[in-house]
């Protein structure tokens, strides 16, 4: 019979059924790569969640994620242009940038709080920041480098405790009046797992020390000429972020374990639990503006106080190591447990 016959309601159904049963046309999206600065772990979770969830896709981004690691240099490749976007770990990198003329900027902070911490042994009877001065002090090269000469300036510290730090946690193990840097999502856990004890926590982000962490960075040219995509990609990572801490993170972590076999199941919780107790995502600016957030005024304090500590230049303008434009619009706080 010929459609044109058809009762108008019948032709209808049928078009409806045709439309149902012919797929559509393949979306179009634009492919991004993004690199870490580390291998796949709980600390780059949004990402991964975001990737492994659908979220990018959403957005309408197929998003490639390059893990970092001792022998890669994904920061190099953003500058050369091989990658879309990097995750940085500080806003002392986004100063350093700045004074070296790259052209980068930072367009979100998903941690509020460094990660940076001293574990300390129970019997020592850490209880603040000041009480770490006496003890012998385990810190990495960059370390001395950045927050402990922020510690000699902001509290007196002083370098003739310090011994060198290899990523080795056996001789803070051994010695009970000592402390070791790590971060919090990790270290303490590595720590309690090889010397059966609970260790102390001193998170330097509770004393002032006030940098971003985990930013999102790309080069300038790309928030000049395609700000759609950086805005798209910065949404979808902060959604990505909402859903790994209060969400189903099981898609994330089964992406994370697969590229890294050493992330178990327990450390990675461990990872979650503790970004939940102190804040590290979710506290602060991010708790009214979302993940990501960021403000002038947070960003000048810190540089002054790396300018006091002789860590940065004082002449060199900061104000160019970030933008605003990205962040700070609530997305994703209805995501966010009421509770």
């Amino acid at each position: 019979m010929n459609p044109a016959f058809l009762p108008r309601a019948l032709t209808a159904g049928l078009l409806a059924l045709f439309t149902a049963v012919v797929p559509a046309r393949a979306e179009t999206l634009d492919k991004v790569s993004f690199g870490t600065n580390w291998v796949a772990e709980g600390e780059h979770g949004g990402f991964f969640q975001a990737l492994a969830d659908g979220t990018y896709r959403k957005y309408g981004l197929d998003v490639t994620i390059v893990p970092g690691g001792p022998n890669a240099n994904n920061r190099m490749l953003l500058i050369a242009g091989k990658l879309d976007f990097f995750l940085s770990a500080n806003t002392l990198q986004s100063f350093d940038a700045v004074a070296n003329n790259v052209p980068v900027v930072a367009v979100a902070a998903i941690f509020q709080k460094d990660p940076q911490v001293f574990v300390t042994h129970p019997e020592s009877n850490v209880k603040k920041l000041e009480d770490l001065k006496p003890l012998t002090l385990f810190v990495s090269k960059e370390g001395v480098s950045s927050y402990f000469q922020w510690l000699k300036s902001e509290y007196g510290f002083s370098e003739a405790n310090v011994k060198p730090y290899t990523f080795n946690p056996q001789p803070f193990i051994v010695n009970g009046q000592s402390a070791m840097q790590g971060y919090v999502t990790s270290e303490p856990f590595v720590v309690e797992k090889a010397a059966k004890f609970k260790p102390g926590i001193i998170l330097l982000a509770d004393y002032g020390f006030n940098t971003y962490s985990t930013l999102i960075e790309t080069r300038q040219e790309l928030t000049d000429k395609k700000p759609d995509l950086v805005q798209r990609f910065v949404d979808a990572s902060v959604i990505g972020w909402y859903n790994y801490l209060y969400g189903d993170n099981a898609p994330g972590n089964a992406m994370i374990r697969k590229l890294n076999p050493e992330m178990t199941d327990e450390l990675l919780a461990y990872s979650v639990a503790r970004m939940k107790e102190y804040g590290i995502v979710d506290s602060g600016d991010a708790l009214r503006d979302g993940i990501g957030a960021m403000t002038d005024a947070r960003v000048a304090s810190f540089f002054d106080k790396m300018v006091r500590a002789g860590v940065v230049r004082r002449d060199i303008d900061y104000r160019k190591a970030y933008t605003l434009r990205f962040t700070n619009k609530g997305i994703g706080l209805d995501l966010r447990p009421k509770n």
